[in-house]
């Protein structure tokens, strides 16, 4: 049984306020295209179809198309809502799609039906798992003790009842413990998202969503696909690919990758402004229309840098400094990457800077929970 596994599609995502929509309907069109040459018996797509829960109507459009397409392929599709999606929205006329070989993850009520799938092997079961938040798992099972998202994990598995003696594969969109994250990816409160590998043991495969750089947890049989396209210039250095999934006999699993080269790539390039310009200098790395992140090595602000240096390089989508004025401050331009922090970190340092001192661990204590809370809609 073949499988491509996608995920984290982001589709309406804008970076740097540029809009990525004919860069992703570009990449769905190249990813339709190794469907045709892998022929797959299913396409996964793990959780964060869109960017944001409620998607523009281009946003929509484009996975519409995406989807009719993939249905003329005499294959099945298997679509789970992640964080950034609406799991009423991605479940909605879920019921009708199937007969098209369409599936949609319904909203989590503590009950999965898994779906068989039968080659020459015998049966595959497939799980799909929404993203999910503790306080889900508490409302389906008011009588576990569900303290993390681990625990929650772990009880809606034991709850599927899953016969390990036939193939198993799932689908989901969680945070695996250890998973190299990047900068385009939310951050939560003090890593409390965090979910232990162990819990996915029952499954022959498990395909997940949520993290954007293509990564297996500990081993192949849990591993994240990645994001089709960049979305941030910490990614500039990775190469995006979809991954490639055989179920053969039980316990026989094979895992491989498909490069995939987007309409324009996202670089990073560092110089002074004068060889920056003349392009020949970086002619090798870089194409005019590629999103480019451009440091300027110059000790002297450039007037108008920007401006100049987008006759050059035309969807050019961040500019820095890096001289001993920006050294001296520990930060590029003067400005405090607050994105990669968390909230409850934001909210440490904020506090100490106000009163000269760090909270007591009861105050850090109760930030945390209270912020978890609020997270879960629970204050």
């Amino acid at each position: 049984m073949k499988f491509i596994h996608l995920s984290d599609l982001h589709i309406g995502k804008r970076v740097n306020e540029y809009s990525m929509l004919e860069d992703q309907k570009y990449i769905l069109t190249k990813i339709l295209n190794i469907v045709d040459e892998e022929v797959p018996d299913g396409v996964i797509i793990a959780g964060d179809v869109y960017d944001k829960s409620v998607p523009s109507a281009e946003a929509v459009e484009l996975f519409d198309d995406f989807l009719v397409r993939l249905s003329h392929k005499n294959l099945k599709v298997f679509v789970i809502s992640g964080n950034h999606d609406s799991p009423e929205r991605i479940a909605f006329g879920g019921r009708l799609m199937t007969d098209s070989g369409i599936y949609m993850s319904p909203v989590y009520t503590g009950k999965i039906e898994p779906i068989a799938m039968e080659d020459a092997y015998g049966k595959v079961f497939i799980y799909m798992m929404p993203f999910i938040k503790p306080v889900h798992v508490r409302k389906a099972f008011e009588d576990e003790e569900i303290l993390s998202y681990t625990d929650a994990m772990k009880t809606a598995i034991e709850h599927l009842e899953i016969d390990t003696s036939n193939r198993n594969l799932m689908i989901t969109h969680q945070f695996v413990t250890g998973a190299e994250k990047c900068d385009s990816e939310e951050i939560s409160v003090g890593g409390t998202d965090n979910v232990d590998v162990s819990v996915f043991d029952s499954f022959d495969y498990t395909a997940l969503g949520h993290i954007h750089r293509p990564q297996n947890c500990k081993s192949e049989k849990v591993r994240y696909c990645g994001t089709p396209l960049k979305y941030s210039f910490s990614e500039a250095k990775d190469q995006k690919s979809v991954t490639v999934v055989e179920l053969k006999e039980k316990g026989n699993l094979s895992v491989r990758t498909v490069p995939l080269i987007p309409l324009r790539d996202m670089v990073e390039i560092k110089g002074k402004y004068n060889d920056l310009i003349l392009m020949d200098f970086y002619k090798d790395t870089t194409l005019p229309e590629d999103y480019v992140h451009v440091t300027l090595t110059d000790e002297e602000d450039i007037p108008d840098a920007i401006g100049k240096l987008r006759t050059v390089y035309h969807n050019l989508m961040k500019l820095d400094y890096d001289n001993t004025r920006t050294r001296n401050t520990n930060t590029v331009d003067g400005a405090v990457d607050v994105e990669k922090k968390s909230h409850y970190t934001l909210f440490s340092e904020f506090y100490e800077k106000q009163n000269n001192q760090p909270m007591s661990e009861q105050q850090s204590d109760f930030v945390k929970k209270l912020m978890e809370e609020i997270w879960e809609g629970e204050a």
